[in-house]
């Protein structure tokens, strides 16, 4: 497999959207490169967006807990646990998306992309299940 694409919208330090085009410019003809940059600047989240899309976990969540996060001032049923990959949504976002574009053993191109909204469209809804998808 060689990824070719990461974007995404609205996960953890990554406001908005974003898009790291590695079959384009500089990075199409390199053969290795380096995430870098300071802390909360969003190197992990573009790992967790490459793993949330093609698989719906990430590494970094890996685990189990009963314990619950979430904000004190919404309702214990909002909260979810520290290894739900819906966790990477920020707060602030009603909806969020991460896709994956990549080029298969097969020689053809593939998109693996996985997004999930809080419900009637508010930021204080609740998260709804995960939507993936592969074309």
């Amino acid at each position: 497999m060689r990824i070719l694409a990461i974007r995404g919208a609205d996960l953890a330090s990554l406001a908005g959207e974003f898009a790291v085009e590695l079959d384009q410019g500089a990075l199409a003809s390199s053969g290795l490169f380096a995430i870098v940059g300071p802390t909360g600047a969003g190197k992990s989240t573009l790992l967790d967006a490459l793993c949330a899309a093609l698989y719906n976990k990430t590494p970094r969540l890996d685990g189990r807990s009963s314990v619950k996060i979430g904000r004190v001032d919404e309702p214990e049923e909002l909260h979810l646990s520290p290894f739900d990959v819906r966790a990477l949504v920020r707060r602030d976002a009603v909806t969020a998306w991460c896709e994956v574009d990549f080029e298969g053993r097969d020689g053809r191109r593939w998109r693996a992309r996985w997004q999930t909204r809080r419900a009637r469209g508010r930021v204080t809804g609740r998260l709804q299940e995960v939507e993936q998808s592969l074309m």
